[in-house]
């Protein structure tokens, strides 16, 4: 199985494409499960949800679709992951209710977050019961070196089974930085070597471009041969499709689920033709 989606379920710039023109704020994560069976939590790195939010997210999605909630900015960036054990708890208990509909708990640690550091992240991990998709995001330069930081790190998420995200920024810093989204895009994100590593059971991909115009499909054309390497394993790849204002995003998602179905001929429901579209083709006739 593959998932496939973007970094966000709600967005007004995809009314008439991906939604339906008048679909409302409360309606858009359904609309978007329609199409896409994961999307990145990123929501719960800044705040936590209310519980009612929680159920009605559960309520808006199918038993298929995923979630790939993070762990909020204020454990990983904060704290520096050195947070009480009792917030942990309290946050797991306030998302239980989604944890059957989660792949992966994603940790993005920040840039400062470096080798010499791997016991707090040890120590984090260890209250997170193993039976839930866990994920880890660096940023950290020596963690790309494929020296002894990295080594141990990899060695590490092996034996406890976590996924190493991998984080593919190339096409957008391969961008001239033409608009203010970009610029912001290529001042917010991490610009590092691509390790394409599958460590767990749910490797997970960020492909990030600057916009739909620019050449991008030859950074992920070596994606799609892993992907297809990665399920013929029978694991579970997740793949989070990013363009700068992330307003093209379901369509860059489409595009590599096609690109995909022509390279091995996986078929993905992101290839149909999106609710917005219909109805306005239906509208014609």
């Amino acid at each position: 199985m593959l998932y496939l989606g973007c970094p966000q379920w709600a967005n007004n710039a995809w009314k008439g494409s991906l939604f339906t023109s008048d679909c409302q704020n409360a309606q858009m994560l359904a609309q978007y499960a329609q199409v896409f069976n994961s999307v990145e939590g990123n929501t719960t790195f800044y705040a936590d949800p209310k519980t009612e939010t929680v159920q009605r997210w559960h309520e808006a999605t199918g038993d298929d679709f995923r979630f790939t909630f993070k762990f909020p900015k204020r454990f990983s960036h904060d704290l520096a992951l050195q947070c009480d054990k009792q917030a942990v708890h309290t946050w797991l208990k306030l998302m239980s209710p989604l944890l059957e509909k989660t792949g992966s708990l994603m940790l993005q640690l920040p840039a400062s977050f470096a080798p010499m550091h791997l016991s707090r992240l040890q120590h984090f991990m260890a209250q997170i019961p193993a039976d839930i998709g866990r994920s880890i995001e660096v940023r950290h330069p020596e963690f790309f070196t494929k020296g002894d930081g990295e080594k141990q790190l990899n060695r590490y998420c092996f034996e406890q089974g976590i996924d190493r995200v991998c984080m593919d920024t190339r096409a957008l810093f391969a961008a001239k930085p033409y608009n203010d989204a970009i610029i912001d895009a290529q001042q917010k994100k991490p610009h590092l070597p691509v390790h394409a590593i599958a460590l767990g059971q749910r490797p997970i991909v960020r492909f990030v471009i600057a916009a739909m115009g620019d050449e991008y499909q030859s950074y992920y054309q070596p994606w799609l041969k892993k992907i297809k390497q990665w399920l013929d394993e029978g694991r579970e790849p997740y793949v989070f499709l990013h363009t700068a204002d992330n307003h093209g995003a379901p369509l860059l998602a489409r595009q590599f689920a096609q690109d995909l179905k022509a390279h091995c001929g996986y078929h993905h429901r992101a290839i149909d033709p999106f609710a917005g579209e219909y109805k306005q083709q239906s509208s014609f006739f």
